[in-house]
């Protein structure tokens, strides 16, 4: 069997009807949309309109909001880096910067930047210069013999002056 002989089974599709097309075809004059009124007009789409009741949308109750000031951060493992460091893919003796995750693959785009979290085991000695790092990591980090520097750390509730 070859692609061009490809077929659907017999009784798998079903021609579309034509509707319109006069009162023999059994879909003609209104073309099954009843008779008059809004439904049966053409680019009518009363989304959300549930006859008269009130519209799930509304019942339910408004909660939480979209933070314009929220921070969107790579969050990547320590034992995932250790695993690009050890593939090649990451230089040891480079500091290891967002841009250098997104070309050794680690990270597929460049968000905010990235925070290094501490899952896993770190063998080499790496130089971080990164937006943040967890406590976790940060010990790691400096118990394989090397060093972070955070661009965003937590400033423990204080806000930063600009």
């Amino acid at each position: 069997m070859k692609l061009n002989e490809i077929r659907d089974n017999e009784g798998a599709t079903k021609d579309r009807m034509r509707v319109g097309r006069g009162i023999g075809s059994g879909k003609g004059k209104t073309a099954g949309r009843g008779v008059k009124g809004q439904k049966a007009r053409t680019g009518v789409a009363i989304k959300g309109f549930e006859g008269g009741q009130m519209p799930l949308h509304r019942r339910l109750p408004k909660r939480g909001f979209n933070n314009p000031g929220a921070t969107d951060l790579n969050e990547v493992n320590v034992g995932r880096i250790q695993q690009a460091v050890d593939s090649g893919k990451l230089d040891p003796s480079a500091p290891v910067t967002v841009e250098a995750l997104v070309a050794a693959g680690v990270v597929s785009r460049v968000r905010d930047g990235v925070k290094i979290l501490g899952v896993g085991e770190l063998t080499a000695s790496l130089t971080f210069q990164v937006a943040r790092a967890s406590k976790s990591a940060v010990a790691a980090i400096e118990k394989a013999g090397g060093s972070v520097t955070q661009s965003l750390a937590a400033t423990d509730g204080a806000v930063a002056s600009a």
